[in-house]
């Protein structure tokens, strides 16, 4: 394969801004206030932001940059002012101690597993509204312990109606449905293995969304990259990230708080949600290719290697850039205390610009993955147990698997603190982060036992 992007073809598989541009156009044309007068019966409230738990449709704001429900600091007929605090104390121990894999192209790497007690993950939010409580506002503080990290970050949206909502800020590209709001109420305190390992993260962008129909509801975004963590302005590209969602709650038009996981509101009418989720991105390593280890950092292959590592697809071969598109289909069914998810993936990366040649069987891959999820409250508002299966079936035939399980305990009642045991049973992990459950390449049992609050 040559060095350049081989593929003069690309235009049809590339979507450009014109198409995103475009649909937001005609979103605000057709959505105009005269336009759906009749049909916004929305009564927009001074503190809705604020009551995000007594809505009965979560608030679709920046995925997982929405605060919780707070404590009021300061209310005007110009303003007003919230604190919301998130906080994460989790044990995590990686067996065995010692391992290694073998990558795709038979090369042994060592495993450096966790053993550890880590106030993990902070967040504080202050938020809410100024001058008109349809301008709305989050300014995010968010601290990792376990990478040393701090950073400061916030959006705005504006609420045109009920079917328009104009966002900005840092959000979520939409390649899966947990990147959409539902953290921290997944069934343990971090994803799975298979929607970790494949999908998107945040980014800076731009975004419109709302219930264009009744329980129909979208959401579409533009953003800066696959994922802004770590890099700065200086080292993007020009290339933009596309993506969109939609999504369907036909039976009570709800999913819970947050649109989370498990029923601990204890639904006496079935709830559903059927949705697609996709995001196109043309990505780069954002360095230099003399330095062997890339600033981009999201976008693994199926055996845990860094796409835009040097020798990733071929010895001494570094990619420049890459085009990544990820979709998904996701089910979900709430009923009395019980509780099931599923979601499929399927990953493409292709259109790679490399310094050198690759294997021909390489210049396209696709994986594909999938997880299975299910909980029960064994006591209401008290006790859920829950499983989860995910595995990911990609293009090298290692085909990692997980079978994953554990308890939540809700001491006060309500989903504002919960104490989980969770235990995983991995092979040939392709998800690896310091802030996760996995490592990379990682085959054995991982042990977490964690508390989180979210006021």
């Amino acid at each position: 394969m040559s060095a350049k992007d081989s593929s003069p073809n690309g235009k049809k598989f590339r979507l450009s801004s014109g198409w995103f541009l475009l649909l937001a156009v005609l979103a605000m044309l057709y959505f105009s206030p005269e336009k759906v007068k009749a049909q916004d019966d929305m009564k927009v409230e001074a503190y809705d932001t604020l009551n995000i738990e007594k809505e009965p449709i979560p608030t679709t704001q920046a995925g997982e940059f929405s605060p919780g429900r707070g404590f009021d600091l300061y209310k005007s007929k110009w303003g007003s002012l919230n604190l919301s605090l998130y906080g994460l104390l989790r044990y995590t121990n990686q067996l065995p101690a010692t391992q290694s894999f073998t990558d795709h192209l038979g090369r042994v790497r060592n495993i450096d597993t966790r053993h550890d007690i880590q106030w993990h993950r902070t967040f504080v939010w202050a938020s809410g509204f100024f001058y008109t409580p349809k301008l709305r506002y989050t300014v995010s503080i968010w601290g990792l312990a376990s990478t040393g990290q701090t950073l400061i970050f916030g959006n705005m949206h504006y609420q045109v109606n009920k079917a328009l909502r104009l966002g900005a800020g840092i959000g979520p590209n939409l390649g899966i449905r947990s990147l959409q709001g539902p953290w921290p109420y997944f069934m343990a305190t971090d994803r799975q293995m298979a929607e970790e390992a494949l999908r998107p993260g945040f980014t800076g962008g731009f975004w419109i969304t709302g219930e264009v129909l009744p329980r129909f509801s979208y959401w579409l975004f533009l953003g800066n990259n696959l994922s802004q963590l770590g890099v700065n302005n200086t080292q993007m590209t020009r290339d933009l990230t596309k993506s969109f969602s939609f999504w369907w709650m036909p039976t009570t038009g709800e999913f819970g708080p947050r649109g989370g996981y498990g029923d601990f509101e204890q639904h006496q009418k079935l709830a559903t949600r059927f949705g697609v989720s996709f995001t196109h991105a043309r990505e780069g390593r954002f360095n230099p290719t003399s330095e062997p280890n890339p600033v981009e950092t999201q976008i693994r292959l199926s055996d845990g290697v860094y796409l835009f590592e040097t020798g990733s697809l071929a010895d001494g071969v570094t990619v420049r850039n890459a085009q990544y598109q990820i979709g998904a289909v996701d089910l979900g069914f709430k009923f009395k205390g019980f509780h099931l998810q599923t979601e499929f993936f399927r990953r493409r990366l292709s259109h790679f610009n490399t310094t050198g040649p690759i294997p021909e069987s390489e210049s396209e891959i696709i994986d594909n993955g999938v997880y299975v999820g299910a909980s029960y409250s064994v006591i209401k508002k008290k006790l859920d147990l829950y499983g989860v299966y995910s595995t990911v079936i990609d293009q090298f035939d290692r085909n990692p698997w997980e079978v994953a399980g554990g308890l939540s305990y809700f001491p006060s009642g309500t989903r504002s603190w919960r104490i989980n045991l969770h235990l995983i049973r991995v092979e040939r992990s392709p998800a690896g982060s310091t802030f996760g459950y996995y490592i990379a390449g990682q085959s054995g049992t991982t042990v977490s036992i964690a508390t989180d609050i979210m006021l």
